[in-house]
């Protein structure tokens, strides 16, 4: 069973995934988290706690990309754990997504995802400064 966790950070939505990301519970999810987006720029997937990803989950991740594309929105990975990198790297999917470092590599003190000034923000780029 997959459950998400949507935390916002300013204008960033991290959605938190805890589970397996597969065919016929995934999507329907993360539609719903996707919703939750109100005047976001950034959206990040942290695959910390991700047990297993199927074909079916990749579609979705892949539909979830074009939909934040078309919104002008960054969308990123993080966290990815080896399982599903494994998946990436074999499907070469991880030339396609974006991912962050893993969380533990950030300085301490600093949050999942949470940018510690405006120039760390995944969206500074087209952020006016206040925005993120």
């Amino acid at each position: 069973m997959l459950k998400v966790h949507t935390e916002k950070l300013g204008k960033v939505i991290v959605l938190h995934f805890q589970g397996r990301i597969v065919n016929g519970v995934a999507p329907t999810i993360l539609r719903e988290a996707m919703l939750e987006r109100a005047e976001a720029c950034a959206v990040i997937l942290d695959f910390a706690q991700v047990e297993l990803i199927d074909a079916g989950g990749l579609r979705v991740l892949l539909e979830v990309r074009q939909w934040t594309e078309t919104k002008g929105l960054e969308f990123r990975l993080m966290n990815v754990n080896n399982l599903v990198q494994q998946v990436l790297e074999i499907t070469r999917l991880d030339t396609v997504f974006e991912m962050s470092p893993r969380e533990s590599a950030q300085p301490a003190g600093r949050g999942v995802g949470q940018p510690d000034n405006h120039e760390e923000c995944p969206c500074s780029a087209r952020a006016s400064p206040g925005e993120c």
